[in-house]
């Protein structure tokens, strides 16, 4: 299918190749299939025959690209439908599409935060939302992971120290698979009268009320909520959902929205497509269900350290090394499961972190557990 020839001294950082359901392995012209347990797609919808359609039509009538920025030639209807119809599903007054969710996250920390103002967020938030706390210019207050003990404490301590707070956090994290207490998190924050940042990413489509997240049950008590469309939606793209005056606010001063080509029409058409399916169906109850499954069966082993609340599952290993070698221990079982190390997470905590997948059957957990059990 492939004929690549890679040196062999770049073959360790080369070796791996994903394309969706099979991953290909490439010692030269060797090809090995491995079962993908890495991939965001979480309910196989990058695959859908109906959303590739809705994505290729789109494309044929409109271009592949946007080839501007909204404010010049990129917007097309197909973009303001998808945010009308994500603002009514998650019950907000405005959603703007970005081409990436790194891109978003720094938007939306510059829009609520500046060099006047204290960020107080969890410790594990997502390098992307970092990076937008350094570009805003506040000050950075980190509290304990899912500890709203400890942001309670950091909130009294500076909340009378800067001219605006605002609190990151994630409703689910993509390495630690953690759920955040978001109703702690919230009445704390309006004790405090605190913005409050909620990046929903890998909760959107499963967790929560008909897969809507953690904030649709508490729709007007989130300042901003970050959402992609490369994970459950099976696309690309990403969005920032908020109330009418902010969205403006987004949309006269930010730079990351205004500065950049708009995401491509047909990414946009297929993730409108995946919205349309995620709402009528329940495929995140599904898969809730068969991720404890797989959590109870790998706990049942008796060898292994597991966290994760949902479809994120990180199998803790510890030392760098050893994690390495489990990794390659599971492609040669068949499976690509790969090593997450420092600085993604924090040093003797590497793991090998594995995601729950609709698509997945009994013969794949099945396999799995046999490789656990084997692995010495």
């Amino acid at each position: 299918m492939f004929n690549i020839k890679i040196p062999q001294n770049r073959l360790r950082k080369l070796r791996t190749f994903g394309l969706g359901k099979k991953v290909f392995e490439f010692t030269n012209d060797k090809e090995t299939n491995l079962i993908d347990l890495c991939s965001n797609d979480y309910f196989g919808l990058s695959r859908d025959k109906d959303i590739i359609k809705a994505a290729y039509e789109t494309s044929l009538s409109q271009g592949l690209g946007s080839g501007s920025s909204r404010f010049i030639s990129g917007t097309r209807e197909v973009h303001q439908l998808l945010e009308n119809e994500l603002a009514e599903w998650l019950n907000q007054d405005k959603v703007l599409l970005f081409p990436s969710g790194y891109q978003a996250n720094i938007a939306a920390v510059q829009a609520l935060a500046n060099r006047k103002s204290i960020v107080i967020a969890d410790k594990l938030i997502h390098n992307s939302l970092l990076t937008g706390v350094r570009a805003s210019g506040a000050k950075l207050i980190r509290f304990l992971h899912n500890n709203p003990r400890d942001l309670k404490l950091k909130l009294s301590n500076f909340s009378n120290k800067a001219k605006s707070i605002l609190v990151i956090v994630e409703s689910l994290y993509s390495m630690e698979g953690t759920l955040a207490p978001l109703k702690e998190i919230i009445s704390i924050c309006q004790e405090y009268k605190a913005e409050l940042l909620v990046d929903e990413a890998h909760a959107l489509g499963i967790a929560g009320t008909d897969g809507k997240g953690l904030c649709n049950e508490f729709p007007k008590s989130v300042t901003m909520i970050s959402g992609t469309l490369g994970k459950s939606f099976g696309s690309g793209g990403a969005f920032l959902a908020c109330k009418e005056v902010l969205g403006e606010k987004l949309i006269q001063n930010s730079d990351p929205f205004r500065y950049t080509t708009a995401l491509s029409p047909s990414l946009t058409a297929g993730a409108l497509k995946a919205l349309e399916k995620i709402k009528y169906s329940n495929w995140g109850l599904e898969l809730l269900d068969l991720s404890k499954k797989w959590r109870d069966e790998i706990i049942k082993i008796g060898k292994f350290k597991v966290q994760g609340d949902c479809h994120i599952l990180s199998i803790i290993i510890g030392d760098e090394n050893e994690t390495l070698r489990f990794q390659e221990y599971l492609e040669k079982k068949g499976f690509l499961a790969i090593a997450i190390r420092p600085p993604t997470v924090q040093i003797g905590k590497s793991r090998i972190r594995i995601t729950i997948r609709k698509t997945f059957n009994q013969e794949i957990l099945n396999k799995f557990i046999e490789a656990l059990k084997s692995y010495k």
